[in-house]
């Protein structure tokens, strides 16, 4: 295992933390908050979804995944429904226009990263495709947020 330095560690932190900031702002302008969109998100990629495995996803607390539910099911974005077996269960699944509004955003927000990836050079960007295995891999080893 290759030890990093806390220097290293900040300045990995840093460039993620900006690169994701400046991409959420791409789609600011549609009005969703940066958890609404991850949430829109996840429910339109992995179809109905029950709450609880929703809420683990997100790592959200239950409280706070029902507000922000049900303003995106005001707003027409999400819908939730009752478990067919058993109407305790609430799943929630993304309306046509939450769909479209996902589409769009995760439209933009990809063409957002690819112009300024083609703004960096052959050797950066060699470099990062090198680095996604990487990447990835600490995506999933990091625990969702409050788990």
């Amino acid at each position: 295992m290759t030890a990093f330095s806390d220097e290293d560690v900040h300045r990995i932190r840093v460039a993620l933390g900006r690169i994701s900031r400046r991409v959420d702002r791409s789609s600011a302008e549609d009005g969703l908050t940066r958890s609404q969109f991850l949430l829109l998100s996840t429910v339109a990629r992995r179809g109905p979804i029950g709450v609880r495995e929703l809420a683990e996803i997100e790592g959200l607390n239950p409280t706070m995944l029902s507000r922000i539910v049900g303003k995106m099911a005001e707003s027409g974005l999400l819908v939730r429904e009752g478990g067919a077996a058993d109407r305790r269960v609430v799943a929630v699944r993304v309306t046509d226009a939450g769909r479209e509004l996902y589409e769009r955003l995760r439209a933009r927000r990809t063409e957002v990263f690819a112009e300024h990836l083609a703004g960096i050079s052959h050797e950066h960007a060699a470099d990062l495709l090198r680095a996604l295995p990487a990447l990835e891999a600490l995506a999933e080893h990091l625990p969702a947020v409050g788990t």
